[in-house]
């Protein structure tokens, strides 16, 4: 049995941007913003700030719907 302070068996959480869903990171699909485009990262690798989203129809059809509100949010 692990003590207390050790890290063995835990799975590292992110939030879905979209729907805000909390959910173990191998869940989620990555992706990076470059050239104001929204680019999957599926081996993790990109050096950009990654966000995540839900593998679900729902919240990979809001992605662009998204990209532009950060990116106007972003101009101001």
């Amino acid at each position: 049995m692990p003590n207390k302070a050790s890290n063995a068996g835990h799975l590292p959480q992110r939030t879905c941007v979209i729907c805000r869903k909390k959910l173990v990171k191998t869940e989620l699909l990555r992706f990076a913003i470059l050239d104001k485009e929204a680019v999957f990262d599926m081996e993790n690798k990109f050096p950009d700030r990654g966000y995540y989203v839900c593998n679900n129809n729902d919240c990979l059809l809001e992605i662009d719907k998204w990209l532009k509100k950060k990116n106007k949010k972003n101009r101001k």
